[in-house]
């Protein structure tokens, strides 16, 4: 590494011109500078520079070794300044994995990032949770509770839930009145190989809290099967997607119970590492949690 700093230095010498000029440039006494070209001419065994008081010169063996030399800092600054962009720009492939519904909600969310033609967006959708070393993935939405992990989580927000029904399957089998008509009605949630049964808990305003037990007639493993099933009328569904806002907003779904509320489902971005992230990175999280902030009408977390 000493070599490497001396040949930096020699570089810097003939790029100056004097060794004042190159101490100056290198916040060195004239005489370290020069003290670092004798160590370095005594390593290779051949002299460098002509010394005169009034200017110095390559000799041949010089020549021939400052243009390695030359093109040593030429590529170490090079390598800095892409790391300043990718520091202070968006650069590059940004890698992101989300559930599998989150897809035109995303769009919505990074339109931003356009602008920087230089970055490329990778979108992993998929309601199975993929490991993020392994998927390269440097930033990944999680909806729910957090297991424990030596992932770094930062809560954005939270997203509204909203039990849903079509209009077909509330003709046929009626308008629940009360939480505990869920009961009396076909269920569709839960993950295919688990209990088939799911707790859920509702509030009205006076403060009055129902938990139900139910039973899913249909599981699916990825939430736009269950927002095709739900619009196809088998059954009722807790609803939390843009697919799923677009359908209650054109009547293709329509709200069970609007005068019982979830709890609303906490949002977190979970990356693979600690500290000072590329641009990418924190350009992407704050345009996140600016969305599910102001998707909820409250300030976004950090």
């Amino acid at each position: 590494m000493d070599q490497l700093r001396r040949m930096a230095i020699f570089a810097e010498v003939v790029a100056a011109g004097s060794l004042s000029a190159a101490a100056r440039q290198l916040g060195m006494t004239p005489s370290a500078v020069s003290q670092h070209l004798r160590q370095l001419e005594q390593a290779l065994g051949l002299a460098l520079l002509h010394r005169s008081t009034r200017r110095l010169s390559l000799t041949e063996a010089g020549e021939r070794y400052h243009a390695g030399c030359a093109a040593m800092v030429a590529a170490a600054r090079s390598a800095e300044q892409a790391l300043a962009r990718m520091r202070d720009e968006p650069e590059g492939e940004l890698r992101l994995a989300a559930p599998m519904g989150f897809g035109g909600l995303l769009a919505h969310a990074l339109a931003p990032l356009r602008r920087y033609t230089k970055l490329r967006l990778q979108l992993l959708l998929d309601d199975v949770v993929i490991d993020l070393i392994d998927a390269r993935v440097d930033i990944a939405l999680r909806v729910g509770a957090l297991a424990d992990s030596t992932l770094v989580a930062r809560k954005l927000g939270s997203m509204a839930r909203q039990l849903c029904a079509s209009p077909a399957y509330l003709a046929e089998r009626g308008w629940p009145a009360h939480p505990q008509d869920l009961l009396q009605h076909d269920w569709l949630g839960g993950k295919p190989g688990s209990t088939g049964a799911e707790i859920l808990e509702l509030q009205n305003p006076a403060g009055e809290r129902e938990t139900l037990r139910l039973a899913a007639r249909v599981q699916a493993s990825q939430v736009t099967a269950l927002h095709a099933l739900c619009v196809a009328g088998w059954g009722l569904s807790v609803v939390v997607s843009e697919d799923d806002r677009r359908a209650l907003a054109d009547g293709r779904l329509l709200p069970v119970l609007p005068g019982w509320r979830l709890d609303d489902l906490p949002v977190y971005a979970v990356t693979p590492r600690r500290g000072e992230q590329p641009a990418k990175v924190r350009h992407t999280l704050d345009l996140l949690a600016q969305y599910f902030g102001q998707a909820n009408g409250q300030p976004a977390a950090s």
